[in-house]
């Protein structure tokens, strides 16, 4: 179950088998079933979760019920409420399985000691999260500029294995549209 993530790590930061042995030992292996949470909005988060397998979301609930998807997750992503899990405030997002998925999870002590005391771990979470920011940036970029045919387009270039992976109502939600509004720009794009 660990082979991904020593995969993703080692094509980020070089990591001895020493130290892999290490790191290992701070990893907490879960499998969820499809729809089951991995956090819940006002719960405080207390771990990052790297997927082995599968796919999650993670999302807030307006007060009408719907959905809002901020990110997406399959194998080799991390996936967590970094705002929660870094301050200790409650969560304002839910991640739950979109596919039955298996996590390698690093709880906040873990993840606390890991970076005093591993320098590779410390190189690899921070090129995590600068990647994370970085995308985010580029999201927020997208959706004030960006006509919808052009996001969707972008969307399905940079993630073709979401698309072929979830729902298109979810991908609407991510990209910031009602299902009809995101059909319309398929049917769209498939006139031309």
């Amino acid at each position: 179950m660990y082979e991904l993530f020593f995969k993703s790590f080692r094509q980020k930061v070089p990591l001895s088998a020493e130290e892999e042995t290490q790191l290992k030992r701070y990893l907490t292996p879960k499998k969820l079933r499809k729809k089951q949470y991995l956090l819940q909005e006002g719960d405080v988060c207390k771990a990052i979760a790297f997927i082995e397998k599968g796919a999650l979301k993670a999302y807030s609930v307006d007060e009408k019920g719907n959905e809002h998807i901020i990110q997406f997750g399959l194998e080799g992503w991390i996936i967590s409420d970094l705002y929660s899990f870094l301050t200790g405030e409650l969560a304002t997002y839910n991640i739950d399985a979109i596919e039955d998925s298996e996590v390698l999870l690093i709880s906040k002590s873990a993840h606390e000691e890991l970076l005093l005391e591993m320098p590779a771990y410390e190189t690899f979470t921070r090129l995590n999260i600068t990647g994370a920011y970085l995308a985010m940036q580029k999201r927020l970029t997208s959706i004030i500029s960006t006509p919808l045919k052009e996001q969707y387009t972008d969307f399905i270039a940079l993630y073709p294995d979401i698309v072929q992976r979830v729902p298109q109502h979810m991908i609407a939600s991510y990209l910031g549209l009602k299902p009809e509004t995101l059909s319309r720009v398929r049917q769209k794009i498939a006139q031309k």
